[in-house]
């Protein structure tokens, strides 16, 4: 039987942590190898120094002086040169697709990765489904290279890897899918700073946040061979969304011609109440202020148009540019962890299960919204939220399949009916389920140019 290395006994005696060999002789070999790799992957003085702060106040939201509504640009005003400019770069092999997916669908009722989930009105692709071919659609229209890269975590990654080989990349090249898995940080007890253990042998990780996708593009060595492709720019989306328009050539542009590091794609906020980050200026840089944190006085504020003065929601679409990822992923410039406190079942100081009642742990995460003010030059671009935004989050009401294939069915009409086919109504719905394929068309434009005017819609139609 192997025994615990040496240096790392000693690691973890220096750093008051070896109760984390507990059970040693009890483990099999596996699971002592196991133990052995995930504790010479820790960084202690990292995890020291977070500790400490473990009594600092989070962060405050600045004064009302401070903050000001982000100047934003309407897609619909980009010039057709700017759309033919993000067009040229994609056709270079400039741009490369995000896609984040280390999420399961628990409040859906699944512990699947979300982008399984079935959400073609007709058809029931899955978000994995729509997304990959709306890479190949680009990849065929502008006959270009798009790496599509797949962020997964441990919870996810085998079932998703095996998801698109069953379905055989859904007519992607094998090699044009990179999968690379999201970090995950260990939990540290409230009252001693040690490390908490999920079981002997195991300790309690959890994923690093969607900021951790970033570090993880990096850290895996994937943002290094981008680079040395000609990728410039990397387009960064979240898997719920079905409706993102996934590398837009007129919001490529704009980013090229207006030199920005990190571009942002926004929807108008509907109603005060709505939960969703608001990008704002938060003395004079670009920043993404959570729903949470804003006084209900600053959500109800008004400009002499009447128009919410801080509606800038935001859907998660994001442009970053490649040497600007560089920065925020290296050195004293890396994200910075954010802590929270929360319940985590782990073993006692007897080495028996425990589950708290209170508090008694911290957590760490790092968030993508804390790379935008670290811009010097930004974008926001402003979209129809029908046309861009349906996200699926929860098994009923709103944000809810239910929802997803609405919206996705009414884009469906308005494309039709744009291409001067008579869409059955009832009470200004479609009376059938609609589905446009994105191997159809990416956009209303070229579902104008395919679609037969003489088209008639009587049950569900689906264009693939």
């Amino acid at each position: 039987m192997m025994d615990l290395p040496p240096d790392l006994d000693q690691k973890l005696r220096s750093h008051d942590q070896q109760h984390l060999a507990f059970g040693w002789e009890a483990l099999a070999i596996p699971e002592r190898t196991n133990l052995v790799e995930q504790l010479a992957g820790l960084d202690f003085e990292h995890l020291k120094a977070l500790y400490a702060k473990k009594d600092e106040p989070n962060a405050v939201l600045p004064s009302r002086e401070q903050i000001e509504p982000l100047p934003v640009e309407l897609r619909s005003d980009i010039s057709p040169q700017v759309y033919t400019a993000g067009e040229d770069a994609i056709r270079r092999g400039e741009v490369a697709v995000l896609l984040v997916a280390g999420g399961q669908g628990s409040r859906l009722g699944s512990d699947r990765p979300k982008g399984v989930w079935p959400v073609g009105p007709v058809s029931g692709a899955s978000l994995f489904q729509i997304h990959a071919e709306k890479v190949l659609a680009l990849r065929r229209r502008y006959r270009a290279s798009v790496p599509f890269l797949v962020m997964t975590s441990p919870a996810t990654h085998h079932e998703t890897t095996d998801f698109f080989a069953e379905h055989q990349y859904f007519g992607l090249p094998k090699e044009a899918v990179h999968f690379f898995q999201q970090g995950t940080m260990p939990a540290l007890d409230i009252a001693t700073g040690r490390l908490l253990l999920e079981k002997p042998g195991q300790l309690f990780l959890s994923p690093n946040g969607h900021g951790g996708t970033l570090t993880a593009l990096a850290d895996s060595g994937l943002l290094a061979k981008l680079k040395a492709e000609g990728v410039r720019h990397v387009f960064y989306f979240q898997v719920d969304n079905p409706l993102v328009r996934i590398a837009d050539p007129a919001f490529v542009g704009r980013h090229i011609e207006t030199d920005s590091e990190v571009s942002s794609k926004v929807v108008f906020k509907e109603k005060p109440e709505e939960k969703v980050g608001v990008l704002s200026l938060v003395n004079g840089r670009c920043t993404i202020l959570e729903y949470s944190d804003l006084p209900e006085a600053m959500t109800r504020e008004r400009t002499p148009t009447g128009e919410l003065a801080f509606r800038a929601g935001s859907p998660a679409i994001h442009l970053f540019s490649v040497p600007f990822l560089e920065r925020v992923t290296s050195g004293a410039t890396r994200l910075a962890h954010h802590l929270a406190r929360k319940k985590v079942p782990c073993l006692d100081a007897a080495g028996k299960p425990f589950t708290p009642t209170c508090e008694n742990a911290l957590k760490f995460e790092l968030f993508v919204f804390d790379a935008l003010p670290l811009a010097d030059r930004w974008l926001a671009v402003a979209v129809e939220r029908a046309d861009e935004f349906s996200p699926l989050k929860n098994a009923k009401g709103a944000d809810s399949p239910d929802t997803v294939r609405k919206d996705s069915i009414a884009r469906a009409a308005r494309w039709l009916e744009a291409a001067g086919v008579a869409v059955p109504r009832s009470n200004g719905e479609p009376t059938h389920a609609l589905e446009i394929s994105p191997l159809f068309a990416l956009d209303e434009t070229e579902s104008r140019q395919k679609v037969d005017p003489a088209l008639r819609i009587t049950g569900p139609t689906l264009l693939s």
